[in-house]
C-alpha cells in the first residue's frame, strides 16, 4: 500500500544542494577541531550538565575572527544558516533555528543527521518520533505535532501497532541512558524534525526550487488567479519554440565537420605540434599581431563573422577595408564597448562618457547610425552606466557591420591580398628520437600563481625602499673604481647616468 504524502513538494525536499552542504560540513568539522576550533565544555542546563556545549556568542566570535574574517552580522548571518540546516542544534529555544548572540546554549549535530547522508525522511519515522513524544509528554502535544499525529494515525492505522511498538522500545532505551545523554539525544532528534519537518510559519533551508513556499505543508488556496497563471504558463508552453534531437545533432556534426581541420589536436598541426614536439615555430608563426598570417588563420575567417572579430589580425584586416569605405567608426565603437564591458570598474563611467561623446552625442566626431529606439534606450541607461549599458547599441552596429559589411571584406581586395600572401609552412619531420629526447627534457612549467606572487613581492620591495638617490649610487662606483670619474652633481643626475668606464667595469 503506497503511503500519500500531504505535502505536495514534487520530490524537492529530497534534492539538497550538495555543493554547498559538502562546504557547510567542511566548516562544521573546522569548528570541531580541539586545537584550533570552537572552545566546548560542559554546561549546566537547569539542573542537568550537559557536556560538549557551545554558546552562541563563541560560535558568532569564532566565525568571524579566526574563521571567515568578517563581520558580527556576517558571521552571525552565517551561523543561524548552519542551524538552519541541522549541522548545529539549540538546547533551549529549539523552534528558532537560529544563532544568538548570547550565552544561549547549541550542540553539534551527529555526523547521523546530517543532511548530506540523503536518507529519505519517511512519514514512518516520523510517526514514531511523535508517537514516542505523545508517551513522554502523556499526550500533550503542540497544536502542528498533534495535526500531524491524528493524520498519520488515520493514514497509517494498518500498522499502528507496530508504530506504537516501536516508539515504546525506543523510550525504554532512552530510559535507561544516563539523564545527560537522554537529555541530549532527544534534542538531536527533536532538532532533526524541526529541520525536515518545520512547524507552519517557518521557511524550512531544505526545500528546492521554485516551488518553494513560506509554509511548505500548507496548500496553495485554489483562486481564479491560480487558473488563470496555469493557463498562461500552458499557453507559452506550446508556443515555446523546440528543436527536434535529429536537427541538433546535425547542427553539432556540421560544426564538428566545419572546425575539424582547426583543431590542433584533431588535425595535422603545420609546421609541427608544440605541445608534442617543443618546437615554438607554431606559436611564432601565430602571434596576435603576426604581420603575415597563415593559410588556415585566413580560412578561419571566412567561417563567421565572429572568427574574424575574435582574431587581432582578422579585425586588423577588417579594420584597413572599413577605412577604405569611410565606416570605420562602426569597429572602433564596437571596440570601444567590448572595453567598457571587460575593462577596469573603476574606470567605467570616465570610459562610458567617451563612448558617448565619441559615438552618440549630436555633432560627435565620430558618429554612428543607429535607430531611434536603440538610441533612446541607450541615453537613458547611460544616466546610471554600467557595464552592459552599451548592449543595444553594440549588438546593432555588430549586426549592421555583419550583414553588410562582412559579406563585401569578403569579396574586397584587402581580403584577397591578404589571401594571397598568408603562408603555408612545411611541415617539421622530428625522428622518434628526437622526439623521445623532447619528453625527457620537458620540465613543468612555474605556476603563474607563484609568477604572480614574486611579481608582487618585487613591487612591495620597490616600493618600501623609495626613490633610488642616483648620486649615491655614482659615488659608491667611483669608489670602487681605480681611475673613476668624481661623482655627478645634483644637475647632472636629474640627467641621464653614464654609465662607468670600460676600465672601471673589469676592475
Amino acid at each position: 500500500m503506497t503511503i500519500r504524502n500531504a505535502i505536495r513538494d514534487h520530490g524537492q525536499r529530497y534534492r539538497p544542494r550538495m555543493a554547498c552542504l559538502k562546504k557547510a560540513e567542511k566548516v562544521i568539522l573546522e569548528m570541531q577541531d580541539p586545537k584550533t576550533g570552537v572552545k566546548s565544555q560542559p554546561q549546566r542546563l537547569v539542573i542537568t550538565t550537559i557536556p560538549h556545549a557551545l554558546t552562541g556568542e563563541d560560535i558568532i566570535a569564532w566565525l568571524a575572527l579566526k574563521f571567515l574574517s568578517v563581520s558580527s552580522s556576517e558571521a552571525k548571518s552565517f551561523g543561524s544558516t548552519l542551524v538552519a540546516l541541522g549541522y548545529i542544534y539549540p538546547l533551549q529555544d529549539h523552534k528558532r533555528l537560529v544563532i544568538k548572540p548570547d550565552a544561549s546554549l547549541y550542540r553539534f549535530q551527529t555526523p547521523y543527521f546530517w543532511p548530506a547522508q540523503q536518507w529519505a525522511v519517511e512519514d514512518t519515522d516520523y510517526a514514531i518520533y511523535l508517537a514516542k513524544r505523545n508517551i513522554r509528554k502523556k499526550g500533550i502535544l503542540e497544536l502542528h505535532e498533534q495535526e500531524q499525529y491524528n493524520r498519520l494515525h488515520k493514514w497509517m492505522n494498518h500498522k499502528w501497532d507496530f508504530i506504537v511498538m516501536q516508539a515504546k522500545e525506543q523510550y525504554r532505551a532512552a530510559k535507561e541512558r544516563k539523564k545527560p545523554d537522554r537529555v541530549v539525544f532527544e534534542c538531536q532528534e527533536r532538532a532533526y524534525w524541526v529541520v525536515h519537518r518545520p512547524p507552519p510559519g517557518t521557511v524550512s533551508v531544505m526545500d528546492y526550487g521554485l516551488e518553494r513556499r513560506a509554509d511548505p505543508n500548507t496548500a496553495e488556496t485554489v483562486t481564479p488567479d491560480f487558473y488563470e497563471r496555469i493557463m498562461i504558463f500552458t499557453q507559452q508552453s506550446i508556443m515555446r519554440p523546440r528543436v527536434k534531437s535529429s536537427v541538433s545533432i546535425g547542427a553539432l556534426v556540421k560544426y564538428c565537420t566545419t572546425y575539424n581541420n582547426h583543431d590542433p589536436f584533431l588535425a595535422k598541426c603545420l609546421p609541427s605540434n608544440p605541445w608534442l614536439t617543443d618546437d615554438i615555430t607554431y606559436w611564432t608563426l601565430n602571434m596576435p599581431n603576426v604581420e603575415i598570417p597563415t593559410k588556415m588563420r585566413v580560412e578561419r575567417w571566412t567561417l563567421s563573422f565572429g572568427e574574424l572579430l575574435s582574431d587581432p589580425r582578422g579585425r586588423d584586416d577588417f579594420r584597413l577595408f572599413l577605412k577604405k569605405e569611410f565606416s570605420g567608426e562602426n569597429l572602433a565603437f564596437w571596440e570601444g564597448c567590448e572595453d567598457l564591458r571587460w575593462g577596469d570598474a573603476a574606470m567605467m563611467r570616465e570610459k562610458a562618457e567617451e563612448i558617448y561623446k565619441a559615438f552618440l552625442a549630436r555633432g560627435a566626431p565620430r558618429w554612428i547610425n543607429i535607430d531611434g529606439k536603440t538610441m533612446e534606450v541607450t541615453v537613458k541607461g547611460l544616466r546610471h552606466p554600467h557595464r552592459y549599458v552599451l548592449d543595444a547599441a553594440q549588438t546593432h552596429i555588430y549586426m549592421l557591420m555583419k550583414k553588410d559589411s562582412y559579406g563585401r571584406y569578403m569579396k574586397s581586395p584587402v581580403f584577397k591580398d591578404t589571401q594571397k600572401k598568408a603562408i603555408c609552412p612545411d611541415e617539421h619531420k622530428f625522428s622518434d628520437t628526437q622526439l623521445e629526447q623532447n619528453a625527457r627534457n620537458r620540465r613543468p612549467s612555474v605556476s603563474p600563481i607563484i609568477l604572480r606572487q614574486q611579481e608582487q613581492e618585487q613591487r612591495a620591495k620597490m616600493a618600501a625602499t623609495g626613490p633610488v638617490d642616483i648620486t649615491q649610487v655614482m659615488s659608491k662606483l667611483s669608489k670602487q673604481g681605480k681611475e673613476a670619474p668624481p661623482p655627478p652633481t645634483a644637475a647632472a643626475a636629474t640627467t641621464t647616468a653614464k654609465p662607468p668606464s670600460r676600465r672601471t667595469s673589469r676592475s
